[in-house]
């Protein structure tokens, strides 16, 4: 029986209707959901994880295996699959919410389910799967935290998901014979839509040969690939052309771990949200003169012992780096060094510490997310100039030209202060002021809205069910100056699937250009206006369409569009 309160009056009703619900769903019976009090005590909360809520699915077939144990059969002992593992059921809960709450937002939209399969290159035998070993020592785990959480939104949201972690599979997935593909296959392809990597890129092309078609690929792609880049005959004859890059995919097929571009699609990852209670106790038990250094490797705090010294005489450090037998000599001695944690180990660190400090190096990883997400302020180096491929050796060779300005863009553009401080570590005056003004600052922990579950959950479900689009605002750029530069001057961002609507006359006439003459020609910067001769030009090749592009004699042609605020890869009329 339901109990009755008065404090509760419409409680009775609401079990009735959500026993209703769970009883007629053929994906909680199965589960073993019956009706009864025992099977909702015993098997609802795994049947809440496993079937995606009602409105989401094709009535037709529902998920019926544990996306854990998936990963388990094809990838049992790496420790990359099992860190992903273990990322999966922390979070489970907080999927299982924002997918309902998601549903109820959206509820009576149709939503096509998809045959998808997931191909994760990078951690195949065959490309040397360089992370599992790095795990446990202190690796990068981005991209295995976005991978993680791109199964994640992909199951949740009740799609038909297979998963390939060698080639193998990926051949017996496809129906490719094996061999490199010299035959084409003879049947329609299985899937609506593929998503993988760089690695399994080359792997796809180099086994399905003649089958290979890229439309239906979504290429994971942490940094970005600009269209320069992207173009193979431009790329080569240009200058641009890199190790990776030159697929001559349309642009928004990479998808990225941050908004880098909009000529990209802004894939993302989730970051962990606190309930009220654990709001409450990182409020009580926050340590004012507390910090947490960002490296978990020796070779990162090399040469920063000056500033850890100003640091020091008004904060009690801590690390979390990596060793075997000795303590690292590249940290000081006044810092505890806690050695690599568990995340949840780490979690609690970050709860109690004021500070995170950043060294500049790794660019752009989830971890000042965390941080910040735990009520932590983000302390990282401003850089002058900006590290690109043309001046700095971790860029080098990747397929874009972008300008980082900072070790965490994305954390000073789109937060900012009081849970971003970004200065001139360089400067030890400001870098000492920073550190005195945190001390006085009042900071609630932050997570921006487009990575929380519920966020990434719209976002792709969006992108996979087709994105509306606003209206087109036109703009021309000041010279030397991107089009991405230009609508976030006007507080928009722009928008390459509106680069065809703009390249021709009238768009120049619009803009009141004063074209003396008209030309088309293959350019990444183009539609633009030549500064000094007022000559115009079309783009020639739709696969150089660029936000990105930067050109110090012409005045560019800017598609811009409105964003959802917490959700920029969306436009305001996109749900």
């Amino acid at each position: 029986e339901v109990p009755k309160d008065p404090r509760y009056p419409d409680c009775a009703s609401k079990v009735d209707w959500m026993r209703a619900r769970w009883t007629s769903d053929p994906c909680y019976s199965f589960y073993g959901v019956d009706g009864s009090d025992c099977s909702f005590l015993i098997y609802l909360s795994e049947a809440e994880w496993f079937c995606p809520p009602l409105a989401w699915r094709n009535q037709s077939s529902h998920p019926t295996t544990n996306l854990s144990l998936l990963l388990e059969r094809v990838g049992s002992g790496k420790e990359s699959l099992s860190f992903m593992r273990r990322r999966m059921r922390r979070l489970a809960a907080q999927w299982a919410a924002a997918a309902r709450r998601l549903d109820e937002r959206l509820r009576g939209q149709y939503r096509e389910q998809k045959r998808i399969l997931v191909h994760v290159g990078f951690l195949t035998e065959e490309s040397g799967d360089v992370f599992s070993p790095k795990v446990l020592k202190g690796g990068p785990l981005g991209e295995m935290v976005q991978w993680a959480d791109i199964l994640t939104t992909l199951h949740v949201l009740g799609h038909n998901l297979k998963i390939s972690l060698s080639v193998k599979e990926l051949q017996g997935s496809l129906g490719v014979p094996p061999g490199r593909g010299s035959c084409p296959l003879t049947g329609p392809l299985p899937f609506d839509l593929i998503y993988t990597d760089y690695h399994g890129l080359q792997q796809m092309k180099q086994h399905m040969g003649l089958s290979f078609r890229q439309c239906h690929i979504r290429v994971i792609d942490t940094f970005g690939t600009e269209p320069a880049y992207n173009n193979e005959e431009y790329s080569t004859l240009h200058g641009y052309r890199t190790n990776w890059g030159y697929w001559n995919l349309n642009c928004k097929q990479y998808m990225t771990m941050f908004p880098h571009t909009p000529d990209n699609s802004f894939m993302g990852f989730v970051t962990e949200e606190l309930n009220q209670t654990e709001r409450f106790k990182i409020k009580r038990d926050k340590v004012n003169n507390m910090a947490v250094v960002y490296g978990k490797e020796a070779s990162m705090w090399k040469g920063e012992e000056k500033l850890l010294t100003i640091l020091h005489r008004y904060m009690d450090i801590h690390g979390t780096v990596y060793y075997e037998a000795q303590r690292p000599p590249e940290v000081p001695a006044f810092v505890r060094n806690h050695g690599l944690l568990p995340q949840q180990e780490l979690q609690q660190l970050l709860r109690k510490a004021k500070l995170f400090l950043g060294f500049g190096f790794p660019y752009e990883g989830p971890a000042p997310l965390e941080a910040i997400a735990n009520g932590c302020v983000f302390l990282q180096p401003k850089f002058s100039p900006p590290h690109s491929s043309l001046n700095h050796e971790f860029f080098r060779g990747k397929p874009t030209s972008r300008e980082v300005s900072s070790q965490h863009p994305y954390t000073e553009q789109y937060i900012g202060k009081p849970h971003v401080i970004t200065v001139d570590f360089n400067n030890s005056q400001e870098f000492e002021t920073a550190v005195q003004d945190i001390l006085k600052e009042k900071v609630e922990p932050f997570i921006p809205y487009e990575y929380t579950c519920e966020g990434m959950l719209e976002r792709v479900n969006a992108y996979i069910q087709h994105q509306v689009r606003s209206a087109l605002r036109l703009f021309l750029s000041p010279e030397a100056s991107s089009c991405v530069k230009t609508c976030r001057d006007s507080g928009l961002i722009c928008e390459p699937a509106y680069f065809p609507f703009i390249n021709n006359m009238e768009a120049f006439n619009g803009l009141n250009a004063q074209c003396e003459s008209l030309d088309a020609e293959k350019n990444h910067v183009f539609p633009a206006v030549h500064v000094d001769r007022r000559e115009c030009f079309q783009q020639k090749e739709p696969l150089l369409f660029s936000c990105a592009g930067i050109s110090a004699k012409h005045q560019r042609l800017c598609p811009c569009r409105d964003y959802l605020h917490g959700q920029v890869a969306l436009c305001r009329d996109c749900l």
